[in-house]
């Protein structure tokens, strides 16, 4: 099995791009899905998110008020840095789970969709493949604008806050433009998925693991022998 990180920049339409993996039966990690539930009530990220930015960032049933939390550190890079250090450490462990767990069920490849991917830099060095979801800035900001109610002022500094596209685009090993019909975009998807599915990279890890498994078996084996009474 290998990993294959997926990104792009708000508003280029990575999630749809990922719902078509979906439909393709691919295996995903979706990162925001982990990220909201790592910081439930209950759970430490909640806490220490509440300890740092004060109670102001909770509704009214004690949840994080995803809204007034991200007004506050799209425009404050230590503030984003902070919470970032909060709540990165439990995305991973929770990652980390439900990577095991494809592994187990024999997976080739696990999508892991990583908004900030490159931002980051924390889990690169892991992934076999990046694929980048890209459009061209002036259409990122229309979407943005309709999809969010923002100003154009507001649009273009939460686009400023991520790392430009472009340079996304220059790191990544597959590029998918979703700057123009949606049909293309889709078509540029389903054959990527072919192209990693028929790939053999899966082949190392997964022998390696079965190379391991007949060492322990070795291993005990020749433990439970030595163990025996002689006859």
């Amino acid at each position: 099995m290998f990993l294959v990180g997926l990104t792009g920049g708000i508003a280029s339409g990575k999630s749809s791009v990922l719902q078509v993996f979906q439909q393709l039966g691919c295996a995903l990690i979706d990162v925001d899905v982990i990220a909201r539930h790592v910081v439930q009530p209950g759970y430490p990220a909640h806490r220490r998110i509440v300890e740092a930015f004060g109670t102001k960032v909770l509704l009214e049933n004690g949840d994080i008020d995803r809204k007034v939390l991200g007004d506050l550190i799209f425009k404050q890079p230590d503030l984003r840095q902070l919470l970032n250090s909060i709540t990165h450490p439990e995305i991973r462990k929770e990652m980390m789970k439900q990577t095991f767990k494809y592994f187990l069920q024999g997976r080739r490849y696990v999508i892991l969709d990583i908004p900030l991917l490159f931002e980051t830099k924390k889990l690169l060095k892991y992934l076999k493949h990046v694929i980048v979801v890209y459009c061209n800035r002036d259409t990122q900001l229309v979407r943005l604008m309709e999809r969010n109610g923002l100003s154009l002022e507001d649009a273009e500094a939460r686009i400023q806050a991520q790392l430009p596209l472009k340079d996304k685009v220059r790191m990544a090993n597959h590029v998918l433009d979703n700057s123009g019909r949606w049909s293309d975009t889709r078509r540029q998807a389903i054959l990527l998925h072919m192209q990693l599915e028929q790939s053999l990279e899966y082949l190392p890890l997964r022998l390696g693991m079965l190379v391991g498994l007949a060492g322990i078996a070795s291993l005990l084996y020749l433990l439970a022998r030595c163990l025996l009474p002689s006859p």
